[in-house]
């Protein structure tokens, strides 16, 4: 009888991701694109305080807007109006940053005749963009009840006055603020980074990894083994996601021990952003593969690489946000995975929604990623 053992697939995919994952950690490309430059970013936008100027406001139901505050209000640059939704989601986006104030607008009877009541209510959450739009409406109340009163003191007739204060009516001025998490620079710059982290791992990593790999005729090497295919492929996988994954955490502990990153439910949030990370990996991992493919040499790998990539990093709310671009640069951005996987990373990091609170931008993902792997299928060589 024969002792000898039968071979183990998963033995030897592990041995292939035990070496790769040493390969990685002596590739200084791969610790800079991974970790350090992504770090030096989030060190040095860290310090930054938030300066945006695009502010999006919701309009309370059943407000007035036949007054002049609201139509000068409407017509003031920078300001996209949110309508059509009820109070409570007005509320709950409000206490989540995603809108930056709420106003109403009223009429109401005074011993002077029609008034103007504006309430503003805003939130931590918004950061600076909500004293935006509370100077804003107060440039504009301050006017009109100026102009209101000379009207009144003016030596017009009762009737060219009266006429006057109906078509200027004073205006009176509110301001609340609810209760919100305060949002800080580091929260929309970090997730951002490990997008970009992420995305250079998965196309930079891959293309030329598996490109020296049949340069260099290992993978014809393993052929002559008894391991399959595809496992070969998993443990190159493993090695990525395993190293990939310490460079997130590492830089998530830095982001909020260093800079008060937000963690709404603490480590369930890091293990959350982690298997994002690692779905966002798996997808652009599909980007090398198609790269590795077509490439004739291991010089044209970087600017294929960089036709992908640098859309993404510039467009896809890496660095800036994404609504502070012009419209037509916005429809671009929704052509980008990595716009995805940041605002999935955001929402779950800041606003502390689970996976089910994602599951637009998770089905979005997959589907990129179904295409992608298709044409990985298509133009991946093994020899």
């Amino acid at each position: 009888m024969s002792n000898k053992k039968k071979y183990s697939q998963i033995v030897a995919m592990l041995a292939i991701a035990k070496a790769s994952f040493r390969a990685m950690i002596r590739n200084p490309s791969a610790v800079i694109f991974s970790l350090a430059f992504p770090l030096i970013f989030i060190f040095v936008f860290g310090f930054i305080k938030s300066n945006r100027i695009n502010m999006e406001v919701g309009i309370v139901p059943g407000s007035d807007t036949t007054g002049a505050v609201y139509s000068l209000f409407k017509s003031t640059p920078n300001i996209e109006r949110v309508m059509n939704l009820s109070d409570q989601e007005m509320q709950d986006r409000l206490d989540k940053g995603r809108i930056d104030a709420i106003v109403m607008f009223e009429k109401s009877m005074t011993d002077s005749g029609v008034a103007e009541r504006v309430t503003l209510t805003t939130s931590k959450a918004a950061g600076e963009k909500g004293l935006f739009v509370s100077s804003i409406l107060t440039n504009i109340i301050d006017k009109q009840n100026i102009q209101h009163y000379k009207a009144m003191a003016s030596g017009l007739s009762t009737h060219d006055v009266q006429m006057a204060t109906v078509n200027l009516p004073s205006a009176e001025f509110r301001e609340m603020q609810s209760s919100g998490r305060e949002y800080q620079m580091i929260d929309f710059i970090l997730p951002g980074q490990l997008g970009f982290s992420i995305l250079s791992a998965g196309v930079f990593g891959t293309a030329f990894v598996f490109f020296s790999l049949r340069q260099t005729l290992v993978l014809k090497r393993f052929f002559a083994t008894p391991i399959k295919r595809p496992y070969i492929i998993m443990g190159e996988t493993l090695s990525r996601l395993v190293f990939q994954l310490i460079g997130s955490l590492f830089i998530i502990i830095v982001g909020h021990f260093v800079f008060g990153f937000t963690l709404v439910k603490g480590w369930m949030t890091v293990l959350e952003m982690l298997v994002l990370s690692a779905f966002g990996l798996v997808i652009f991992m599909g980007i090398g593969f198609v790269i590795s493919g077509i490439a004739k040499s291991e010089n044209v790998i970087p600017p294929i690489a960089n036709i992908f990539t640098m859309p993404q990093f510039l467009l896809s709310g890496t660095f800036f946000p994404v609504d502070s671009f012009p419209t037509w640069i916005r429809v671009l951005s929704k052509m980008l995975p990595l716009t995805y996987l940041n605002d999935a990373l955001r929402k779950v990091a800041f606003e502390g929604v689970g996976f089910m609170g994602i599951s637009t931008e998770l089905l979005i993902l997959a589907g990129f990623g179904v295409l992608i792997y298709a044409a990985a299928v298509k133009f991946f060589r093994w020899e």
